[in-house]
């Protein structure tokens, strides 16, 4: 490793793995395949790639070992680490929740007064629980939380739902959420101190935005009568006001625009009401706002 590099910590194997890599390679970052090693560096880019256990990678930031990481938001609040927070990412998304056995009548936080609740969370749980006056018994448990009212060691439990198939397995039900979690890009708060990695940085910040933003968006195309123009302007969600050309047919125009993934199917019907024909929509691999 060369010590000029950004060193970026990402977590070794689970669910952040491939998609924290997928989305350096797709802002051109060139990477090995690290098989069991536990650094790579780009080829094309000064950085250096540690892989380390999710939960070590806070603090790894925070005491300078790494420059950077990308870890679980839960994760970074439950450590409470010293670090700073970059940027969201997009991915990985899932929900802290308060969960009860399915035959438990519920109704209000009230009812969790005085409860055992299990967790891994117990930093997270705690301020939860506070900033709603409930006092409850945490208890922390390091794995398989669910099968804590089973045992009859808690009354609730508190864990991560993505899909909720695991709750259900053990006949439990969501009652209460605590947090939104998702990736996110950490640093550690003296890099600005360092102006090589802070410039790097900041380029690397500048590539993910714009891979972030390119696969939420879509490149439309189509035709439309002239007369439309400013009623295809006001359907349109563009990032930006969208280009207009003319095409041979004088009563006619080509447009061409950026849009959200998602709202594309929303507006289709609206276009061709104002005669819009030949839509087409592709893929954008990279976009630089």
């Amino acid at each position: 490793m060369n010590g000029n590099n950004l060193k970026l910590a990402i977590q070794k194997k689970g669910r952040l793995t491939d998609k924290t890599l997928s989305l350096l390679r797709s802002s051109g970052i060139d990477i090995d395949n690290y098989s069991d090693r536990l650094t790579v560096s780009a080829r094309n880019f000064d950085l250096d790639i540690l892989f380390l256990r999710d939960d070590d990678i806070p603090e790894y930031v925070q005491d300078g070992v790494a420059d950077i990481g990308v870890v679980g938001e839960n994760v970074l609040l439950e450590k409470q680490s010293d670090v700073s927070l970059i940027k969201k990412l997009g991915y990985s998304r899932c929900r802290l929740m308060i969960a009860s056995p399915n035959d438990f009548i519920y109704e209000n936080l009230i009812q969790l007064e005085d409860k055992r609740i299990a967790t891994s969370y117990p930093n997270i749980l705690k301020k939860y629980l506070t900033e709603n006056n409930v006092n409850a018994k945490i208890i922390d448990i390091s794995g398989s939380v669910e099968i804590a009212p089973a045992l009859g060691i808690a009354d609730f439990i508190c864990d991560i739902v993505s899909t909720g198939n695991t709750l259900k397995l053990h006949k439990l039900k969501t009652i209460e959420k605590v947090i939104d979690s998702e990736a996110v890009l950490i640093s550690r708060n003296n890099i600005t101190k360092d102006s090589t990695k802070n410039e790097l940085l900041s380029k690397l910040v500048q590539r993910i935005e714009s891979s972030i933003t390119a696969k939420s968006s879509k490149y439309l195309m189509m035709n439309i009568p002239a007369s439309s123009l400013e009623n295809i302007k006001k359907i349109i969600p563009a990032l930006k006001s969208p280009t207009v050309l003319p095409l041979a047919d004088e009563g006619m125009l080509a447009v061409h625009a950026v849009i959200p993934n998602d709202l594309f199917w929303d507006i289709v019907d609206k276009l061709k009401s104002e005669g819009a024909s030949g839509i087409l929509i592709f893929p954008i691999e990279n976009l630089i706002p």
